[in-house]
């Protein structure tokens, strides 16, 4: 390992690399499951105490995972994003974009939840299905763009 600044650098990238790659494990995983819960969820009767536990696991998973994890993500890959000067980078404009998609699809996520837990049902459980693939979509665009930077 490099001493002075060079060392405060490296040191400084790797924490933060590693802190946002663990944060988007969790946040990822979180956009997984959600989707799934509400497809249990959608089978469940109106009212029942199923229906109520699926609300009950979607508020805590949205809570205490998707939430936080989404917030790291976005602090440490910003903060990321500073210290190597990505900004300047085309790739990273796309990945920040599809950031910005998978962001805006959890807000969705999280109205929908709401809207579950109001007895709305607006969606089948074949089109949630559907939706379950977004995540891993956006997972292989983004990371074929940070590892191979084609552009």
């Amino acid at each position: 390992m490099t001493g002075g600044a060079d060392g405060v650098f490296i040191m400084t990238y790797l924490w933060l690399k590693a802190g946002h790659i663990v944060f988007v494990i969790f946040w990822m995983a979180g956009l997984f499951m959600l989707p799934r819960f509400f497809v249990y969820h959608q089978e469940a009767e109106i009212g029942s105490a199923e229906a109520v536990a699926w609300v009950d696991r979607e508020a805590k998973l949205l809570k205490i995972i998707l939430w936080p994890a989404m917030v790291m993500v976005w602090v440490l890959g910003l903060s990321l994003a500073m210290v190597t000067g990505a900004f300047q980078q085309e790739w990273f404009h796309a990945k920040l974009m599809i950031v910005l998609g998978l962001s805006i699809y959890h807000l969705w996520l999280a109205g929908y939840a709401r809207a579950l837990a109001a007895g709305e049902r607006r969606l089948s459980g074949k089109r949630l299905r559907l939706l379950n693939e977004v995540p891993g979509l956006a997972a292989i665009v983004i990371v074929i763009l940070v590892v191979v930077k084609p552009f």
